[in-house]
């Protein structure tokens, strides 16, 4: 542990945003840093680290590649240094193993002296400078960044029965290794839920459940939107676009546009709906899967040592449906993880809905001095859109931070081909 005390930023959690910053700030001169991780070691969803799951973006959108390219914290870094990057470019992969790609973030973590783990920030006030008291010391910093990531989120019927056999797909990899001839049910029809359902039915007949079912409360189980003017959502132009709408178009915005981050990959659907043919018509097995969209559980009870689910269907609402499963799968997402160490100046805060309102340079807008800031990562859903959550923009986020530390700005990537923002007409422009 460093002996110094007073920092330019002390960042608060270890997850990919603030280690995107923590890459593109080590070694800047005169902008001395420390990120403080309360988890002993790295961790990334590593108990849905389901074999063969695949990242759903580019090889470039790592770390710090968008934003540097000759950083030693890229994932070509990294592959030279393992010393396996001929052989990641000989197989051919179509997307990142998503265990290899969790690997890549541990390794950055591991090799940056600024990122201490097993040291919790307990609280964080203001005296000039920030001061954050955490589980070993005190220090100070004239800049923090919050990037404590998100919590798993399942619905208020199923928050009484968490445990063993009903959990949420975040406890996958850990709780899921006993269903050999159980009854099982996925709920959630996005990517986790999908690889979960896959991977299910995919195992060998001795480790194989009786029965798989998933439901969803989408339509059907639909694809991601990777399409090339699609993606344009996820450009740094879009995001500045994106926050200068007014709040009401924003939340339809996400709402609309889920599918471009929280569909399902094409390969990924491609398998499960070959793995079900197999089964039933080559293998005879035509009780193994049970396909549930278009259905909400409204309810969940026990029943004979197993859990009832009821489920309601938009296209017919006067009836109402049921799925038996021994063991439940909640695939229902995430929600952002309140920072509540904030608590001594969260009051002094600006608040847009349930997030702090942020500034063009996400830090968090407060009556405090403009040369100390609060930066926000990955909590600014409703005010930066679906790209705020995503792998996307960390490294063009995490240099527009660096850009406000050190008073400059550094130049955005050429604009859209699209042209998002109206233009006045000659009468209607303002002199």
């Amino acid at each position: 542990m460093s002996d110094q005390q007073h920092y330019e930023c002390v960042g608060v959690g270890v997850g990919p945003a603030n280690l995107s910053l923590a890459s593109l700030l080590h070694g800047c001169p005169g902008l001395p840093s420390l990120f403080l991780e309360k988890r002993e070691d790295f961790s990334w969803h590593d108990g849905q680290q389901i074999p063969d799951a695949t990242l759903q973006v580019s090889v470039f959108k790592d770390l710090v590649s968008l934003s540097d390219p000759t950083s030693p914290f890229s994932f070509l870094s990294y592959l030279k240094d393992k010393g396996r990057i001929y052989h990641f470019i000989n197989a051919q992969f179509s997307a990142v193993p998503r265990q290899e790609f969790r690997n890549y973030l541990e390794w950055a973590s591991r090799r940056n002296q600024n990122v201490v783990f097993g040291e919790e920030v307990v609280s964080v006030d203001f005296d000039d400078v920030f001061v954050l008291r955490t589980n070993r010391r005190t220090v100070t910093a004239n800049n923090v960044s919050i990037g404590i990531g998100s919590r798993a989120w399942v619905p208020a019927a199923a928050r009484d029965h968490l445990g063993p056999t009903q959990f949420h797909v975040s406890e996958f990899v850990p709780r899921s290794r006993d269903v050999a001839g159980k009854r099982v049910c996925v709920v959630g029809g996005g990517q986790s839920g999908a690889e979960a359902f896959l991977d299910l039915i995919s195992r060998p007949s001795p480790e194989r459940p009786r029965r798989v079912s998933w439901v969803s409360r989408r339509r059907n189980f639909y694809p991601i939107d990777d399409s090339p003017f699609t993606n344009d959502f996820y450009m740094p132009g879009y995001s500045d676009y994106f926050a200068r709408l007014d709040q009401e178009t924003r939340e339809s915005f996400n709402r609309e546009h889920v599918l471009t981050s929280d569909g399902i990959s094409e390969s990924t659907l491609r398998e499960i709906y070959q793995r079900i043919y197999a089964e039933r018509f080559i293998h005879g097995n035509t009780d193994l899967v049970s396909l549930y969209p278009n259905r909400n559980v409204i309810a969940v009870g026990a029943s004979d040592n197993a859990w009832s689910l009821k489920l309601s269907n938009s296209n017919h609402p006067a009836v109402l449906g049921q799925v038996d499963a021994d063991v439940v799968v909640w695939a229902t997402g995430f929600r952002t993880t309140a920072p509540d160490f904030l608590a001594p100046i969260a009051d002094r805060f600006e608040r847009e809905g349930d997030e702090y309102r942020i500034d063009g340079d996400f830090a968090v807008k407060w009556d405090g001095p403009s040369n100390r800031s609060v930066f926000l990562q990955n909590a600014a859903l409703g005010q930066r859109g679906l790209a705020d959550k995503n792998l996307s923009l960390l490294a063009w986020r995490s240099q527009r931070i660096i850009d406000r530390l050190r008073c400059v700005r550094s130049d955005d990537p050429a604009p859209s081909f699209i042209e998002w923002s109206a233009k006045l007409s000659p009468d209607e422009s303002v002199g």
